[in-house]
């Protein structure tokens, strides 16, 4: 069975209660959800790329800024 929640009409501020909801009773069950071997694999390739001087370590701030300019 499919249900399905009409969302269009919240306000912006009613949707966003919504999500961080919905985001608490996600991580509720942190331990019981288990990450996919993909995602390991990933963080072992950036580990190694750090390792070996290929990946920089960026500051978040500064990050947001590039990314901004490179979508704009």
């Amino acid at each position: 069975m499919q249900n399905t929640i009409e969302i269009t009409h919240l306000s912006r501020e009613e949707k966003l209660r919504v999500m961080e909801a919905i985001w608490d009773d996600l991580t509720h069950e942190e331990e019981s959800l288990e990450s996919p071997g993909w995602h390991k694999l990933a963080l072992q390739e950036t580990e190694d790329r750090l390792t070996t001087g290929q990946e920089q370590i960026v500051d978040w701030q500064q990050a947001k800024i590039e990314l901004r300019k490179r979508f704009e």
